[in-house]
């Protein structure tokens, strides 16, 4: 199952559809607080990617256009989390889905540290698989710290660590090379369905201020843009009630 594109989907076909996309460790482990907070309120559909060390964005974007299509999704919001908003930049380059909207949790266009990519590549490629093993289990203290608020957050938390294995870390530094190598901003400059951008205050990762100011200069489509004071740049994870109740107002008023 590893090397497969999973999905799920969550509630009935007749509500409005909302596609989850995760960020670098690429699965759905993290998402379950926001996942239950809309609940009843959108189809949910959520995905975890293979952990390949081959795929493009362009191969990315092409997996999650056809399991959409396997499960008879053809219209829906994309809701790109941090490294996945260059797989939804991808999707809406290649126009082979219907995407009512677009909306970017800890997302960005090129991304704005071109240079910080680099140094995360290298210092991922050189932690010894040990060493990645303290990180992450002393993350899931942190973790269980900052998900106390949601509960359906910290029972993943012991699946998000057993999945944080060397395949896996690989994974994340084949994903961070893609993102040093896009650039998706033509891209953004010329679409036209609605954008909006949800970002935490305390996000040493995507510095949303960068991102925000170059899509109110750049992107015309951008509607909103929301900064969650108590969030980080896992928005979605840690500020689960305020990211859905913003995320289904955007999605109500259009």
């Amino acid at each position: 199952m590893d090397e497969e594109l999973q999905l799920r989907i969550h509630g009935a076909a007749s509500l409005p559809t909302l596609i989850y996309l995760p960020g670098l460790h690429g699965d759905w482990t993290l998402i379950g607080g926001f996942r239950h907070a809309v609940g009843g309120k959108v189809r949910f559909v959520e995905f975890t990617y293979p952990r390949t060390l081959a795929w493009s964005l362009d191969d990315y974007a092409a997996a999650v256009e056809t399991a959409l299509a396997q499960n008879g999704i053809t219209r829906g919001w994309l809701l790109g989390e941090s490294f996945s908003s260059q797989v939804v930049w991808t999707m809406l380059a290649r126009g082979k889905f219907s995407a009512q909207g677009v909306i970017l949790a800890g997302g960005f266009v090129k991304y704005p540290l071109h240079r910080a990519v680099g140094l995360a590549e290298k210092i991922t490629d050189r932690l010894s698989t040990a060493f990645l093993v303290w990180i992450i289990f002393g993350y899931a203290k942190v973790a269980r710290f900052r998900y106390r608020r949601s509960p359906q957050t910290l029972a993943m938390i012991d699946e998000f660590v057993s999945r944080r294995t060397e395949p896996d870390r690989r994974a994340a530094q084949h994903r961070l090379h893609l993102v040093a190598q896009n650039d998706p901003r033509p891209i953004a400059r010329q679409i036209r369905l609605p954008v909006f951008g949800l970002s935490g205050f305390f996000d040493p990762i995507v510095p949303w201020p960068l991102v925000r100011r170059w899509l109110n200069k750049n992107c015309p489509a951008l509607r909103d843009y929301k900064v969650v004071r108590s969030a980080d740049h896992n928005v979605l994870s840690t500020a689960p009630d305020q990211a859905a109740k913003q995320v289904l107002r955007w999605i109500d008023d259009l």
